[in-house]
C-alpha cells in the first residue's frame, strides 16, 4: 500500500490561534477510500522548515499532501518554496487569471496585483483547478512521488481534494476495496463500552474486522471496517445488532445521523410535539432541535428559566418548592417538565437544571450536577448526572443527555 504523508503549513496552527482540522478530514476521507495516512507534520512558514519537510516525506512516501500558504499575502510562501524545490519559476496561468478576474467581478470588488500573482504557478506543476476561491492547487513529481500542494482554507481545500486528489489517488494507486460502518453512541465511555463488550470486540477481530472506538463528550462513535468490502456488510450488520440489543438505552443512531435527527423523525413518525423549559443549558436544547429543516412540524418552543424568578414566572414553579429544594434539584426540575408542557401545550417536554460550572458548585451539588427531566400526559420522569468540572463539556452532555433520555421515553425503553 502507498505511503502517504501530510504536511500543515501555518504559524497559527503552531501556536494553537487555528485547529488543524484539514488533516484529520483528509485523513477520514483516505480512510474511507482504503488508505492510510502514516504521517502528519504541522511546520512554520519558513522557507527551510517547508524545504525539509517535503525533502523527508518524498524519500518516505509515495503521495505527500501539503495544505496551507498559498494566500496572496507576503507571508504566504509555500509557492516560491515549491519553485525554489523543484527548480521551475512562476509563471502566469491564463485559465487560473479569468476564474480569479471573475471572481472578484462576481463579488463587485476591485482585484490588486497580490490577486493577479494568485494566477501565477510553478512551470513544472500540473494546476489544479480551484472551484471555491482564487489559489489553485498544484501537483508535482519527483523520484517516484506524487506531491500536492492546496490551499489551508478547508472549504477551497475540500472542494480541490474530492476534484482532484481523489481522482488521482484512484489512478496512480488503484482502487481498494472497502467497507466501513459506524454505530454512535451516548452515554457510556469508551473503558465501559469495550469492558463490557470486551468478548464481543474478540470475536469482531477473529472475524478479521478492525474496531476504532472514537470518543468525544457525551458520545462514542464505533465504527468497524472491512478491507474485503461489502461482502462483510451482513457480517458487519449482525455484529452492530448485537450492541444494539445489549445496550439499546445507548445506541442512538448510525452513521452520520445526530440525535436531532432521531428525535425529529421519531416526534414526526409518532405525530407528536415536543417543548423545553431550560435553565443551565439557556436554549442549547431547542437550539440544537432547530438545527433540524422542518423541525417547526414538532417543536413548539422553549422556555428559557435561568433565574430562579423565570422558573416561577414563566414555567409556574412554585417558589416554595425552590427555597425548600434548591433549583438544582429533582422537585423543580420535575414541576419545570410538567407545567412547561402545558405552558407550551406539547406532548413532550424536556427541563434541565444544573450547576455548569466553574463557580457555584457546593458539596451537596458540585459542579456538574445536572438534572433532566421528562414529561409527557402519562408520566414525568427525572434523573441525575454528574458530569464533570468544565463547564462547555458540561453544557455538551446535558443537550445530548437530554435528547437521548427523551429518544428512549419516545420508544419506551428502560432507562
Amino acid at each position: 500500500m502507498v505511503r502517504i504523508e501530510i504536511i500543515s503549513i501555518g504559524d497559527e496552527l503552531l501556536i494553537g490561534q487555528t485547529i488543524n482540522t484539514n488533516a484529520s478530514w483528509i485523513g477520514a476521507e483516505l480512510a474511507s477510500l482504503g488508505y492510510k495516512v502514516n504521517h502528519v507534520s504541522t511546520i512554520s512558514d519558513d522557507k527551510w522548515a517547508i524545504i525539509d519537510a517535503i525533502d523527508s516525506a518524498v524519500k518516505k512516501s509515495g503521495l505527500v499532501i501539503i495544505t496551507g500558504g498559498l494566500g496572496p499575502t507576503k507571508d504566504d510562501i509555500t509557492k516560491k518554496v515549491l519553485c525554489e524545490y523543484f527548480d521551475t519559476e512562476l509563471v502566469i496561468n491564463e485559465e487560473v487569471l479569468q476564474h480569479v478576474k471573475g471572481f472578484f467581478e462576481k463579488r463587485n470588488r476591485p482585484m490588486l496585483d497580490v490577486n493577479i500573482q494568485q494566477a501565477a504557478v510553478p512551470e513544472k506543476s500540473t494546476v489544479l483547478f480551484n472551484q471555491n476561491g482564487t489559489a489553485p492547487g498544484m501537483l508535482f513529481e519527483k523520484d517516484g512521488a506524487f506531491v500536492v500542494s492546496m490551499p489551508g482554507v478547508p472549504y477551497e481545500m475540500k472542494g480541490i481534494f474530492r476534484d482532484h486528489v481523489i481522482p488521482l489517488v484512484q489512478e496512480k494507486f488503484g482502487s481498494r476495496s472497502i467497507y466501513q460502518h459506524t454505530v454512535l453512541t451516548q452515554g457510556i465511555g469508551e473503558s465501559f463500552l469495550a469492558h463490557q463488550f470486551s468478548d464481543w470486540e474478540n470475536r469482531v477481530e477473529e472475524a478479521g474486522l478492525s474496531i476504532a472506538y472514537l470518543p468525544s463528550p457525551g458520545m462514542v462513535k464505533v465504527r468497524l471496517t472491512s478491507f474485503r468490502g461489502e461482502e462483510d456488510k451482513e457480517l458487519i450488520e449482525g455484529f452492530f445488532n448485537e450492541l444494539r440489543r445489549g445496550i439499546p438505552k445507548h445506541v442512538y443512531g448510525e452513521g452520520e445521523e445526530t440525535l436531532p435527527e432521531v428525535i425529529g423523525k421519531l416526534l414526526s413518525y409518532k405525530n407528536q410535539t415536543l417543548g423545553t423549559v431550560e435553565s443551565c443549558t439557556s436554549g442549547a436544547i431547542g437550539a440544537a432541535i432547530t438545527t433540524i429543516s422542518g423541525s417547526s412540524a414538532y417543536f413548539n418552543g422553549g422556555l428559557m428559566t435561568y433565574s430562579n424568578e423565570m422558573k416561577t414566572v414563566l414555567a409556574n414553579v412554585n417558589p416554595k418548592t425552590i427555597e425548600k429544594f434548591g433549583a438544582v434539584s429533582q422537585e423543580v426540575v420535575e414541576e419545570m417538565s410538567k407545567n412547561g408542557r402545558q405552558v407550551l401545550g406539547t406532548d413532550w417536554c424536556i427541563a434541565v437544571s444544573g450547576v455548569a460550572g466553574p463557580t457555584g458548585g457546593t458539596e451537596e451539588k458540585p459542579v456538574g450536577t445536572v438534572w433532566i427531566s421528562i414529561a409527557s400526559e402519562k408520566s414525568v420522569t427525572s434523573q441525575r448526572f454528574l458530569f464533570g468540572d468544565n463547564r462547555e463539556r458540561n453544557l455538551q452532555m446535558t443537550v445530548l443527555t437530554a435528547l437521548n433520555l427523551l429518544r428512549c421515553n419516545l420508544l419506551g425503553i428502560n432507562q
